[in-house]
């Protein structure tokens, strides 16, 4: 009777095994063919079709260049291998094109944007003309991104930012409250105690550049490629016209090691919390460089579509050629990346949004 009862357990143990196995294979042959699917209609979405890039400027600006040279080499990287053209949207410095591209352009994927990259701003000092949240848009990457540095005539007695701190204010200038010059000099005063004598309304960095030759102003900000790449300050560095003090950089510019970046200063002068934000906060712009979006809502797999497209033409060794022989830097952030420094930028104490909103004088 027990041998009966021990045949009849093992019969059924082993039609439920084979019933489990069979089971097993069906369901993995069905997410395979979900997968294959999947994969087909990734293959045949952007087949035969256009995809627009907005920049929210006038023709013939970097964003404008940008997106054209993107324009020209992404699609042979997108599956399908797409038409891709640029559309000029200018109005309101560019906040028409990002309102837009959130509120009235298809979540489809066919659809792009590249604004400029103060729009977090905007957003976060409580603009009335914001209707988006940047928090809710598909960030596809950026190809540059834009760093600034703080230099002063090689003759004046400012050699480290323990003298800008204790002597006289340092004379610097600038064509505008938004002027790199102007910021740098702010984010200093409010991170690091130093002092300043900000000349502000002149014409153009070259004009400032000629002040400085004149000593009219000895100190300046600008962007790290454009200091290293162009006149007058390729003759400034033969003949050491020029100190350089700080950068904003994570990390050191390989052509400045010996420069200290703001966080290391930070650190050095050990700045309170708050104002370490608030310098994030107004250098964040640095990060974005000149970015890339896709609107809200665009289905995940083809915002992966496009991000890798994005980032593998990047990569294009036509596209690379083509800008080195139109002197644009590439130094990428993924959008994953993008995506990040948003949710962290924007996510800030109204301490912080109180302090900005001064030094940007809203």
């Amino acid at each position: 009777m027990r041998n009966r009862i021990s045949l009849v357990v093992a019969m059924c143990l082993t039609l439920v095994l084979s019933y489990s196995i069979v089971s097993s294979y069906s369901l993995m042959g069905s997410w395979e063919r979900v997968a294959d699917i999947a994969h087909a209609e990734d293959q045949s979405f952007y087949q035969e079709r256009t995809i627009r890039i907005i920049v929210g400027s006038d023709s013939g600006g970097l964003y404008d260049l940008w997106a054209r040279l993107l324009a020209k080499h992404m699609p042979k990287h997108i599956p399908g291998n797409p038409n891709m053209i640029v559309q000029n949207m200018p109005g309101a410095g560019g906040l028409a094109a990002t309102n837009y591209l959130y509120g009235l352009a298809k979540p489809d994927g066919l659809t792009l944007g590249m604004f400029q990259a103060h729009r977090y701003m905007q957003q976060l000092t409580g603009s009335e003309e914001v209707k988006f949240d940047l928090r809710k848009f598909n960030w596809i990457g950026t190809m540059e991104k834009t760093e600034v540095m703080f230099f002063v005539r090689a003759d004046a007695p400012y050699k480290s930012f323990d003298v800008l701190k204790s002597g006289e204010p340092l004379r610097c200038g600038a064509t505008g409250s938004t002027d790199g010059t102007y910021l740098l000099a702010k984010i200093f005063e409010e991170a690091l105690g130093a002092k300043f004598n900000l000349v502000v309304g002149y014409q153009s960095g070259n004009a400032i550049d000629l002040a400085m030759e004149k000593g009219e102003v000895i100190c300046r900000g600008m962007i790290v490629t454009g200091h290293f790449s162009r006149e007058p300050f390729v003759t400034w560095h033969k003949k050491g016209f020029d100190r350089h003090l700080a950068q904003s950089g994570q990390k050191r510019d390989p052509t400045m090691s010996e420069v200290p970046t703001l966080g290391e200063l930070m650190d050095r002068y050990k700045t309170a919390d708050v104002s370490r934000r608030v310098a994030q906060v107004i250098l964040a712009g640095n990060e974005y460089g000149r970015p890339m979006v896709a609107p809200p809502n665009v289905p995940s797999d083809r915002v992966r579509v496009l991000r890798e497209a994005y980032s593998r033409a990047l990569k294009d060794s036509q596209l690379v050629a083509e800008a080195k022989q139109s002197r644009l830097e590439i130094e990428p952030a993924s959008g994953e990346e993008l995506q990040a420094l948003t949710e962290r930028v924007m996510n800030q104490p109204p301490e912080v949004i109180a302090r900005v909103k001064r030094i940007m004088g809203d």
